[in-house]
């Protein structure tokens, strides 16, 4: 049997804060996603990306409590600059900046943010070189 990554899932207290944090980085969700329980956008690839609110996976799972930070996500920038505007971009609309902008080893420009919900939105780009 071959398994193959369908679908990222985050759960949310926050619909319609969550779901503008991603739109700000690029994602097309629709606007009527901002009150529902369960939102689904297709990505690049053929990867799904979920989102769910606590409310419903309490009401199948009575014992559910969500984690702060529990997933991770990466966002490939097209530039090293492109970085820098994005995080300072979010920084300015009041998102909690966890790494501010560097040059990493591996040869990236990298950042980290956190989501509403406290998940990690790594930002990137090849350095030049």
């Amino acid at each position: 049997m071959t398994l193959t990554l369908d679908v990222v899932g985050l759960v949310v207290t926050d619909m319609a804060a969550t779901l503008a944090f991603y739109r700000r980085l690029g994602l097309d969700i629709p606007a009527e996603a901002d009150s529902a329980p369960h939102a689904e956008i297709a990505l690049a690839g053929g990867l799904r990306l979920t989102f769910d609110t606590v409310d419903v996976m309490t009401s199948f799972d009575p014992e559910f409590t969500l984690t702060p930070g529990g997933a991770s996500l990466a966002f490939l920038a097209d530039s090293p600059q492109g970085v820098d505007d994005t995080y300072q971009e979010l920084m300015a609309a009041g998102y909690h900046g966890h790494l501010p902008p560097w040059d990493a080893f591996w040869g990236q420009r990298y950042a980290v943010v956190h989501d509403p919900d406290g998940h990690t939105v790594d930002l990137f780009a090849a350095l030049p070189g």
